[in-house]
């Protein structure tokens, strides 16, 4: 059905207002929103309102919108470069094991989650979904490479599979509503993090003291926001974008000469211009943390990077259409065993090694999100700890296509 907004100039207005609406009511002391931002994080409701208003209530909608790309392309990374400025890549080191064993445990969970989901639901409702267990198993690897990768991944499977241009449209259906409808839980649970760690036994105290440096820094080199230091703080964000940009466009030539050697050591992600513009734009970000221009947090840089963040948040919120869920209702039971699989998995890991419920939100995120989502979920934490999600993003990126084609071949095992 066709939006009733269509112009992307009036559904960005109407992003902007949804989001100063939720920051306005979010710092308000009335007795009322201070009980109900408790409970609701306001990251949620950037994230839900415009799904919303993509459904059911119908005034936008993320297809044949450009928001969502912009937002992607242009101000994510420059958003990773603002973040990472004032990283504290030492603090980042002193994190410890615990922030890696959760993210191989998130990779485990969607690797032997999709077996044993397929395995479930062709027992228990024979004939619920119309394909044959061949073009189920194919389809579904598609997703597996974007739970553990991303969209490079996935289309690498679509490829190696022969997956069917419907079966694969069906598929990213399934792929983003149960992976979105994740994310939101996530972003509540960031909102009740301590309560979670307490039941999880876990120590945060490293997590707690990155926070403090970050804070501590921030209060050191806070000073005015003149017109020179702002136009200066956006030349470096948005030239470490065009940096990135151009490095993509170089690389990615360079890369697919090699495509066929490339496709049989699982790295396709290699051959992705989105893998080089986050991974220039994060390291472009990371470099600059080791020099002067770190002293632009003083003038706001995580702050500019939030609010890039929170638009990139509101555009895929406008993407998600829950309607669809109920055309695909076999494919969505095949989708939420998987990821209900994964979330135990993860849960288990966490109390066995006692990781706090940051690790396990970024952990899952940059396998099931990648490195559009992961810092999201960390930034609804800390801003200061947006890296962590980018870091371990670009992991997930390398290993994709290994944990994708293992996770095929076990389902190909159980429909055949």
């Amino acid at each position: 059905m066709e939006p009733f907004f269509t112009n992307d100039a009036i559904v960005l207005g109407i992003l902007l207002a949804i989001l100063a609406i939720i920051f306005h009511t979010s710092n308000l002391s009335t007795p009322f929103w201070k009980k109900f931002y408790q409970f609701v994080p306001a990251l949620l409701l950037c994230y839900f309102i415009p799904a919303l208003f993509h459904w059911p209530l119908g005034l936008i909608s993320g297809e044949g919108s450009q928001l969502y790309f912009v937002a992607s392309r242009y101000l994510l990374p420059a958003s990773l470069v603002l973040l990472c400025l004032s990283i504290d890549f030492k603090g980042i080191l002193r994190l410890g094991p615990k922030a890696l064993i959760m993210f191989f445990a998130a990779t485990l969970g969607v690797i032997i989650g999709g077996p044993i989901a397929l395995w479930a639901t062709i027992s228990l409702f024979p004939g619920l979904i119309p394909l044959t267990p061949d073009e189920l198993w194919r389809g579904l690897s598609t997703v597996a490479g974007s739970w553990i990768g991303g969209g490079a991944n996935q289309a690498a499977m679509k490829e190696i599979f022969e997956v069917k241009d419907n079966i694969f449209g069906s598929m990213i259906v399934v792929d983003v509503i149960v992976a979105n409808i994740w994310m939101g839980f996530l972003l509540y649970g960031a909102g009740r993090h301590k309560t979670i760690d307490r039941w999880l036994k876990a120590d945060s105290k490293s997590i707690d003291e990155l926070i403090a440096k970050a804070e501590a820094f921030k209060q050191r080199v806070r000073e005015y926001p003149t017109l020179p230091k702002v136009f200066g703080m956006l030349a470096v964000a948005f030239g470490a974008v065009a940096l990135g940009h151009w490095g993509s466009e170089i690389l990615v030539p360079m890369m697919k000469r090699h495509s066929a050697w490339l496709t049989d050591y699982g790295l396709t992600s290699l051959m992705s211009p989105f893998f080089w513009l986050i991974v220039i734009a994060t390291t472009l970000g990371v470099a600059g943390s080791f020099t002067r221009f770190r002293n632009y947090e003083g003038v706001g840089a995580s702050l500019w990077g939030s609010v890039f963040i929170y638009i990139l948040v509101a555009t895929i919120g406008m993407k998600m259409n829950l309607g669809e869920v109920f055309d695909n209702m076999g494919l969505f039971v095949i989708g939420l065993v998987w990821m209900l699989i994964h979330i135990i998995i993860l849960l288990g890991v966490a109390y066995f090694i006692k990781a706090p419920f940051f690790f396990i939100a970024v952990g899952s995120q940059a396998n099931i999100g990648g490195a559009a989502s992961a810092p999201i979920v960390a930034t609804a934490f800390h801003p200061s700890l947006a890296p962590v999600g980018v870091l371990m993003a670009v992991l997930g990126y390398a290993l994709g296509t290994y944990g994708a084609l293992i996770c095929a071949y076990l389902m190909q095992g159980v429909a055949l």
